[in-house]
């Protein structure tokens, strides 16, 4: 059975009814997902979505939203972190690669993000785009919580190396089975077994064979299809493995 470690359920429920995207989904193996809330209007609507059985909500401020990050934007999603079925903080991180917003006032977001996590020890959901390295060095110089995953990890070798030295995750996305990701493939080998992670990024970043149609959680499977066919295991055992992991992540 198959885990979908980062969807965006609200988002997905645009185009059909979330029950339909749910139900294609256990059609093809996945019995279980995160959905990813990432400002003010859809953190409250994933955690509503988590009231459905083999859906979890993780709450927070994207790095994108993050202009005039203060305790004020904090307490709109804070409260929900004492629901069990809230089993993560994010995404959250650094993004530079639109100008939407401040880049100190992302740092600011991040750090404190980092802090919800080990308060109320939960796991961290870290976004980056044009800014892994500098997510680096935020989360060594802050110390992460115990439990942390990059999300649709980008970056290379000596990236990782930094990443495992701090007993993190990394989750890869569809991009991994683009052809043009013969890079982002060569990492999948690097990866602790214990520490990796699968996701969609639903509606977002459609994997092979489906790209140019919106992506749901079902194509998780072809996700791990492709990292199954890096480390050359059946792609039953990566269903496993990956769900296992992510029940220990998000400790479930």
């Amino acid at each position: 059975m198959w885990f979908d470690s980062h969807c965006h359920l609200h988002i997905c429920e645009e185009d059909h009814p979330v029950e339909e995207v749910i139900a294609r989904a256990r059609a093809a193996g996945v019995v279980e997902m995160l959905t990813v809330g990432f400002d003010q209007a859809s953190n409250p609507r994933s955690v509503a979505l988590a009231e459905k059985e083999g859906v979890y909500a993780s709450v927070g401020i994207h790095p994108n939203s993050a202009t005039g990050w203060d305790d004020e934007t904090a307490a709109t999603f804070e409260p929900f972190l004492e629901r069990p079925e809230v089993v993560a903080v994010g995404e959250t991180g650094l993004d530079f690669y639109r100008d939407w917003a401040p880049p100190e006032d992302q740092e600011r977001a991040f750090v404190d993000h980092i802090g919800l996590a080990k308060r109320y020890d939960k796991a961290l959901v870290i976004h980056t785009r044009e800014s892994l390295e500098q997510a680096l060095d935020v989360l060594e110089r802050e110390g992460p919580p115990a439990r942390f995953v990059f999300h649709c990890w980008s970056g290379d070798a000596s990236d990782l190396d930094r990443v495992t030295a701090m007993d993190g995750y990394v989750s890869f996305a569809g991009n991994v089975s683009f052809k043009s990701a013969a890079n982002l493939r060569a990492v999948v080998p690097l990866v602790p077994r214990d520490r990796v992670l699968i996701e969609t990024d639903s509606p977002y970043l459609t994997p092979v064979p489906h790209r140019g149609e919106p992506n749901s959680p079902a194509n998780v499977v072809h996700v791990g299809a492709a990292i199954a066919g890096v480390l050359g295991d059946p792609p039953e055992q990566i269903a496993g493995l990956t769900s296992a992991n992510a029940h220990r992540f998000f400790a479930i």
